[in-house]
């Protein structure tokens, strides 16, 4: 699709023309155009939605990036940039008349600065790889996406990811300091710096989360965090949901900010204990677990404080880690969620609404009857500390129908996260699986401005074409229908 949300067509000679410029740049091994070949691409994780693009490009140097770009610009071929593909919104579906620019051979770490506390890094690099890089020098890399052993950072960047340490340390935008980026005729140009602060409109803040609309990410400088010296977790048990969401507010109202303050219902704590063995309770309704970290002073006084906060709010039972194989087990047992339910149903759709923690207990409850309604099973995972819901509605989609009533469900978990006061989206990003419901989220002058933003940055509509902004005519539609049900 161009700026205006009408499909791109290609003409036969236009796609030889491509095909020949990609093989003028291209060495035969970094170019797929076979049906087989590009089979692995036409989707990311999620899996709902297809499409095979005309060819997927695996570059390995910055000059091959720009030159593809400005073949594609000169032709009016859509390119999609992709990372591991880890991603859970179709944020990195092909289209079909357009190519696949991965960014997989990315993969060089190419400075640390221990004394600037900083590391600069290709796209391509791993979420994780980072902190094993930077770990004898003492530090880490904050964000910590539950695929952070297989996500790679451009990725990252482009859905503003998160984890579940993001409470106390910030989000990938708060942990990137400057980017690399290729725009859509192959100009780069540098974002942000190691500055304090820079100067003109802050546009890398504009460019983190824009999932891959407006340029696409070469290089990024991360900000690195000190290891700390001692962490310890508390794993809280509660008989009842409605009090584990009244125990986050009440951690938060206290002013604590742990290190992260995840929470889990009873069908994922089942999932996952299968799966991990990271000794969680199978009887409570839901557990929570909530980190400490700092010198061992602040984190006895911390730990004391919040286990008094979990047995006032209700908690049935309180387990804080011995050491940090234990800890390290609790959170395997969390991020370990989505692979866990991944076992015990066909397919499952993760959402990624985010409300106001003072609304947890009422939208955990919302969900359960939703899935009451829909006759399909969900199991909760949360971000609990900054209201970001992961619930994971499952189906089978071979079962006629029932892809229908899970994609219906989902929208409407996404509605009630904005009547509540929240947003539709925490850090999987809108791709094509939220857009509709941009429309509840967002009134028409407010899209009509991020249409504005993406075409002063590619006015001919080529970067991840109709992705995350809906057209006027969908909102429409859906504002007609007032509901989901449309999308």
């Amino acid at each position: 699709m161009g700026a205006s949300g009408e499909q791109i067509q290609l003409g036969e000679a236009e796609v030889e023309r491509l095909v020949a410029g990609l093989r003028r740049i291209l060495a035969a091994d970094e170019l797929l155009l076979g049906r087989e070949e590009v089979t692995p691409y036409e989707c990311d994780g999620l899996t709902a939605y297809r499409q095979q693009p005309l060819a997927v490009a695996l570059p390995a140097r910055e000059e091959q990036v720009v030159e593809i770009l400005r073949l594609c610009h000169g032709l009016g071929v859509p390119v999609v940039a992709r990372g591991a593909g880890t991603g859970l919104s179709g944020g990195a579906m092909p289209v079909a008349q357009g190519i696949v620019l991965s960014l997989a051979k990315f993969m060089r770490i190419l400075d640390i600065d221990p004394l600037a506390r900083t590391a600069r890094v290709q796209p391509g690099v791993r979420n994780l790889a980072i902190s094993e890089a930077v770990a004898p020098y003492g530090f880490y890399y904050a964000p910590d996406p539950s695929s952070q052993i297989a996500c790679t950072l451009g990725g990252n960047v482009a859905e503003n990811s998160g984890g579940v340490h993001c409470l106390k340390y910030g989000l990938t935008v708060h942990n990137v300091l400057g980017l690399r980026v290729a725009l859509v005729d192959g100009t780069v140009v540098e974002i942000g710096g190691t500055a304090p602060d820079s100067p003109g409109y802050d546009l890398l803040a504009l460019m983190i989360g824009s999932e891959g609309m407006l340029g696409v990410v070469l290089e990024a400088t991360v900000r690195l965090t000190p290891k700390p010296q001692l962490a310890r977790v508390a794993m809280a048990s509660f008989d009842d949901v409605v009090k584990a969401g009244n125990a986050v507010a009440e951690i938060i109202a206290a002013g604590i900010i742990p290190a992260g303050l995840e929470m889990m219902d009873k069908p994922a704590t089942r999932a996952v204990e299968d799966f991990v063995h990271a000794g969680y309770d199978l009887e409570a309704e839901a557990i929570l677990l909530a980190e400490a970290d700092g010198t061992p002073e602040e984190v006895a006084e911390e730990m004391a404080a919040i286990c008094a906060v979990l047995e006032k709010s209700g908690a049935s039972s309180i387990r804080v880690s011995r050491d940090e194989a234990e800890r390290l087990l609790f959170w395997a047992g969390r991020k370990a969620a989505f692979p866990a339910v991944g076992r015990i149903t066909p397919d499952y759709l993760c959402m990624d609404g985010t409300i106001p923690r003072k609304h947890l207990a009422h939208v955990l409850t919302r969900i359960a009857e939703l899935s009451r309604e829909y006759g399909l099973r969900c199991a909760n995972v949360f971000h609990a500390g900054d209201g970001n819901l992961h619930p994971l509605i499952m189906f089978d989609a071979n079962r006629p129908g029932e892809i229908e009533r899970a994609t219906e469900y989902g929208g409407r978990i996404l509605e009630l996260s904005v009547e509540v006061g929240g947003t539709i989206t925490g850090e999987h990003g809108v791709g094509i699986e939220k857009i509709v419901q941009m429309c509840a989220q967002f009134s028409p002058e407010e899209l009509a401005a991020f249409r504005a933003v993406k075409a002063a940055f590619d006015p001919p509509g080529l970067l991840n074409p109709g992705k995350a902004v809906p057209t006027p005519r969908r909102c429409s539609e859906y504002r007609l229908t007032g509901s989901a049900r449309q999308g």
